[in-house]
């Protein structure tokens, strides 16, 4: 056991406010009370055993989801302390449980680095959940209590002798409080296994009881592997992983860094395993020094010549992987949703470390030096050329008065947030939509044939090809460097294809060059997809629409099999007249649009990668494992 937890006792465990409001406003604690933070609830449990990890005295935590979607955290760690706590007369680990803000993050002897919400979470989990169940193993006894949303239901009782020390949590979402309490199996994946790639040596395991599947996730290499494992979809320009680690001021660094032949930079940054997907001071300063240190290298050598230009920091990043831990004792975290590191002395602490360490990286391997650097040269040729490129776009545009795309029809209201502009597959269902809209609000612009994959090119072939040109001009916010949100003349951008192969794969073309130059269209809740029916059923002179092979069978059983009826399947958008698209896709107030939201950028960049990069094999096995969830496949 570290010396740091040696002390971990009740003294240790302050109590600032109560529970009370939890089950009044659950989203203000885990951010919804939908899928999001259902999930949240498994997150907040595991931190602490991840705690307990950092601590020194956790190698090993195993989570279950139960055949009654209740789940088990189980840890070896050094079990919530049980003595009875001095301030609210209660033992420490009802008062952990039942008093929000009390945990022993707040005290820097017992943990001096904590990835959890300082001391909320178990207990917010017990407020909103139906039961729970709580076994800590210390001091060779085995304790339990049980609790009903977060009210003890048993006293804290000794149940047994052990020599083994560690917590076990089980609890169940509370259905009055979640939408639904079915919990995702590939979400606590993806999370997990993040987690087990950033505390290198610690084995996680997660087991779904309800379909037989088990994983664990243990990685010796740490970081590094989890570069090799975002990048084995990608094309690599150099085997050899750059990668340090270092301490300054009791905050540790750690980064890995490896280049792809791609286009786009993935860096993710981390502060006590809190993905910092808003970035902070430690990203700026890992930015600041690796164009420092690439750019001091490349003069040295006369790569660039004394009077050329530096390369920007945006040409560096082209086709990087990245990973960014930094762990510190006290974090401040600011932005919208508390993931931005705010810590001001994090930018000094890391550009220092980074600049000795990958400065000696690039002396040592030269030829690896040299590999990226042409590629920062090629990236900088291809951003000047993008640059000339839409000066010329804008020089044109102020010369035609800012004229827009010649088949776009658009809408009449002034106001952004109440315009909405479908993007339509094809000239016909483009003719139908332009009739059948709502010309108030409704814009419609038809494109024709499938856009360009912009994950297999760079902003100035990207800037050349006429259907994105359309796009870009048609939203008014620009792109990329010029890319500026408050511009946007439409509050709602709507991918309306076919329900077809070919519908799927231009829907997937949009959101990878949405994801890729206007991300903050996706990130603000700008992009939806609409939802066209698949099947007209018409009894009578009863017409039905219906949406997926589910309502259609559900549909028919209501009407009767034996009963006479016409189905007709729609292949495209362009089988319905003005009228029926309207009332099917795009009024208001009956229609079916599907906001795309991106919970985890990591995950999405993955998906991205697979299904529009270079590679074939991983394609075609992400298409296997998921052809299963694809209702509609046209062959």
């Amino acid at each position: 056991m570290s010396d740091n937890n040696r002390h971990y006792g009740a003294e240790q465990i302050q109590v600032l406010e109560g529970l009370e409001p939890v089950r009044k406003r659950p989203g203000m604690y885990i951010g919804s009370t939908g899928p999001r933070g259902l999930h949240h609830l498994v997150y907040e449990v595991v931190d602490n055993s991840i705690d307990e990890a950092l601590a020194g005295v956790c190698d090993e935590i195993y989570i279950c989801i139960n055949e009654d979607e209740s789940v088990t955290v189980i840890d070896n760690g050094s079990g919530i302390p049980v003595e009875t706590h001095p301030k609210t007369g209660k033992s420490t680990v009802e008062t952990v449980l039942t008093v929000l803000h009390a945990g022993g993050k707040f005290d820097n002897d017992a943990y001096k680095v904590s990835g959890g919400l300082h001391g909320v979470g178990v207990s917010v989990v017990n407020a909103l959940s139906e039961s729970l169940i709580v076994e800590v193993k210390r001091d060779g006894k085995i304790y339990t209590q049980k609790y009903e949303r977060g009210i003890p239901k048993t006293e804290l009782e000794i149940i047994g002798d052990t020599d083994e020390r560690g917590t076990i949590v089980t609890f169940k979402p509370d259905y009055l409080i979640f939408e639904d309490i079915n919990f995702d199996y590939s979400v606590l994946e993806h999370r997990l296994r993040e987690l087990a790639f950033l505390n290198r040596g610690l084995k996680i395991i997660l087991e779904d009881k309800r379909s037989n599947v088990k994983n664990d996730f243990h990685y010796e290499g740490g970081i590094k592997e989890f570069v090799h494992f975002l990048n084995k979809k990608k094309n690599i320009i150099h085997e050899k992983i750059i990668y340090n680690e270092g301490s300054k001021d009791g905050s540790t660094v750690e980064f890995a860094i490896q280049y792809t032949d791609s286009y786009n930079e993935s860096v993710y940054s981390f502060a006590n395993n809190i993905n910092t997907y808003e970035g902070g001071t430690h990203l700026s300063g890992f930015k600041a020094s690796l164009t420092r240190v690439f750019n001091d290298y490349a003069k040295k050598y006369n790569i660039i010549k004394d009077n050329d230009n530096n390369l920007s920091g945006e040409d560096i990043r082209e086709g990087i992987t990245a990973i960014l831990s930094v762990k510190l004792s006290q974090p401040q975290f600011e932005g919208q949703t508390k993931t931005k590191l705010g810590n001001s002395e994090m930018r000094g602490i890391v550009e220092t470390l980074i600049n000795e360490s990958l400065s000696s990286f690039l002396e040592e391997n030269p030829k690896i030096a040299k590999t990226i650097i042409d590629k920062a040269q090629k990236a900088a040729r291809a951003r000047e050329a993008a640059r000339k490129a839409r000066e010329l776009t804008r020089r044109k545009n102020a010369l035609d008065g800012l004229s827009l795309p010649g088949k776009l029809a658009d809408c009449s209201e002034k106001n952004s947030s109440l315009c909405e502009i479908y993007l339509v597959e094809g000239d016909s269902a483009g003719g139908s939509a332009k009739q059948g809209r709502d010309r108030k609000i409704q814009a419609i612009l038809p494109l024709k044939g499938k856009i360009l994959n912009v994950e297999k090119a760079r902003l100035d072939k990207i800037l050349n090809y006429e259907e994105i040109r359309a796009m870009i001009t048609a939203f008014g916010c620009g792109i990329s460097e010029d890319f500026n949100l408050e511009k946007l003349r439409y509050g709602k951008i709507i991918i309306m294809t076919d329900a077809d192969v070919d519908g799927a794969h231009i829907r997937t073309l949009l959101l990878t060059f949405f994801y890729r130059y206007m991300r903050p269209l996706i990130e603000d809740g700008h992009i939806y997809i609409a939802q066209p029916p698949l099947y007209k059923v018409k009894k009578g002179k009863v017409e039905k629409y219906l949406y997926s092979d589910e309502e259609l069978s559900k549909y028919i059983d209501e009407i009767g099999r034996d009963s006479k009826y016409n189905i007709q399947r729609y292949k495209g958008l362009g089988e319905m007249n003005p009228e029926q698209l309207w009332d099917t896709t795009m009024n208001p107030d009956d229609r079916i649009v599907l906001k795309v939201e991106v919970e985890d950028a990591l995950k999405a960049d993955e998906i991205f990668t697979t299904l529009m990069g270079d590679k074939v094999q991983p394609r075609r096995e992400f298409i296997e494992r998921n052809a299963k969830y694809v209702n509609n496949i046209d062959i």
